[in-house]
């Protein structure tokens, strides 16, 4: 597939929102991509899975791992179509990122880390660092759509489906704010930077 043709799936899905967003990084944006839209239909999400994992062939690994909620489904999917474990890492009461529900991660494991969509790459981050401490190593880092930040990890093998450059805004200098438009927070957490 090339950009256009993920694009059009983000639009025929209903996944390409235009407004004023509230984003999991705290900014503000009047584009919103919400990669759950296409995630819900398992062909469209395999298809766009196969895609991102001949972007990976050559990177050898043995499990793809996602942050919760967003990676999650991409982490399962990308790893079906690498041949490989899928895992997830989720916040827990302290609100780190780690592995719960039985998973682990063995020293000297080889890792992608994935996620749906990336703007900051604060959570990818974070997963990134834990998955380390655990003593495995990150092969590549690798999203859906990348909004900037797969720049976040030069020096490690990053992969996308789609770039997208979409204005972010800091909360106190937001232009949408200025006008007046209500702000739509459509993502999973609750708290603005969390």
């Amino acid at each position: 597939m090339v950009r256009d043709d993920v694009l059009n799936v983000f639009r025929e899905c209903g996944a390409l929102l235009e407004g004023h967003f509230l984003l999991t990084s705290g900014l503000h944006s009047p584009r919103y991509l919400q990669c759950a839209l296409v995630m819900q239909d398992p062909r469209v999400c395999g298809e766009l899975c196969a895609q991102l994992a001949d972007k990976l062939h050559d990177v050898e690994a043995d499990t793809v791992i996602g942050p919760a909620m967003g990676g999650i489904v991409l982490a399962y999917e990308l790893a079906r179509a690498l041949g490989v474990r899928g895992i997830f890492m989720e916040r827990d009461k302290d609100g780190l990122m780690t592995l719960r529900r039985g998973f682990s991660l063995k020293p000297g494991s080889k890792v992608i880390v994935a996620e749906d969509v990336m703007t900051t790459g604060g959570s990818v981050a974070e997963v990134v660092a834990a998955t380390e401490e655990a003593g495995a190593t990150v092969a590549a880092v690798a999203c859906l759509v990348d909004r900037g930040g797969l720049k976040r990890f030069d020096g490690k093998r990053t992969a996308s489906l789609l770039q997208v450059e979409a204005p972010t805004y800091a909360a106190d200098d937001c232009p949408l704010c200025r006008e007046g438009i209500p702000l739509v927070k459509p993502g999973s957490r609750n708290r603005p930077g969390a």
